[in-house]
């Protein structure tokens, strides 16, 4: 685990996260104080990619929960194998077996739970506490967020049949959320909070360079400058780094050395996901590639 913050925001370079000291410092901060850690920010802009870094980082597992309207107890925590459990208890009945007890303590032991990804979070392997993201939390009814809220208090899980589940070493959570509703304040308050803001031109052009290897220089700037230009246009879906990943690495496959007006207009698949912001895009294409030109060779 890294020892201060220079040390967390060399580690993550060094596992091809590009990320701004604010960001490292909220992410030494929640492994050295054992807190939740709560990102915000608009889709596509690295919420979950660092997750998966922090848990290359640590050398330990990663456990995703992903989020959903309706997600409950039984996806998210733990439910038994009913069709194993009938099964045993048709084989007990035929060797004679009718104490209730016994059969209830057969039926319902380890071997019949079905560890979901919050239950599977509690468990060390090799001294080692996982990684849990709990993505896109916003997606969830807020049932599930004041169950989280307790998860989150106590480090537990009470099972009727079984007993209490308690982690022997807290995992490293993080939460993510696209805003798409607010978080309850209460949980926000067990959480360390960080906003995750588009990159900056010279930080956006450094994570292409990175994630999209052999990717010509100037058509990397010009990339990146055209994506910037766009963000300002009002958008249904305005594209994150994972969609300028995306069209970079399209048109790198296309041999594509520099950005020309029908090469764009080919490629908006690859960079926008709804038609109407496609036909805008279309429409603006020209003066759009002629900012980013200009801004390539001089970003502010």
């Amino acid at each position: 685990m890294p020892s201060t913050v220079e040390e967390t925001l060399a580690s993550l370079e060094a596992h091809r996260y590009i990320a701004d000291k604010g960001l490292a410092v909220s992410v030494f901060l929640a492994l050295k104080l054992g807190r939740p850690l709560l990102l915000e920010g608009e889709p596509g802009v690295g919420k979950t990619e660092i997750v998966k870094v922090l848990a290359d980082m640590l050398s330990t597992r990663l456990i995703r929960l992903q989020c959903y309207e309706g997600l409950d107890v039984s996806n998210a925590v733990y439910e038994w194998d009913y069709a194993r459990q009938m099964m045993q208890i048709r084989l007990l009945e035929a060797s004679g077996e009718r104490e209730a007890a016994k059969v209830r303590h057969e039926v319902f032991s380890a071997e019949f739970l079905l560890e979901r990804p919050l239950l599977q979070a509690l468990r060390s392997v090799n001294g080692k506490a996982p990684v849990l993201l709990i993505d896109e939390l916003d997606r969830a009814d807020e049932e599930f967020e004041a169950f989280l809220l307790e998860f989150l208090s106590d480090w537990q899980i009470t099972i009727p049949e079984v007993g209490t589940v308690k982690a022997e070493k807290p995992p490293v959570v993080v939460i993510t959320s696209n805003r798409t509703r607010e978080i309850h304040d209460a949980l926000k308050r067990r959480c360390l909070y960080f906003w995750i803001n588009y990159p900056s031109f010279e930080k956006e052009y450094r994570i292409v360079r990175e994630k999209v290897p052999g990717v010509p220089e100037k058509l990397a700037r010009q990339v990146v400058a055209f994506v910037q230009e766009l963000r300002k246009e009002d958008l249904y879906k305005a594209p994150g780094v994972a969609e300028t990943l995306d069209w970079a690495a399209s048109l790198l496959a296309l041999d594509a050395t520099r950005l020309e007006p029908g090469l764009v207009e080919e490629t908006l698949g690859a960079l926008l996901k709804y038609q109407d912001d496609v036909i805008k895009t279309k429409s603006m294409a020209h003066d759009l590639l002629e900012r980013a030109q200009s801004n390539a060779l001089s970003p502010a």
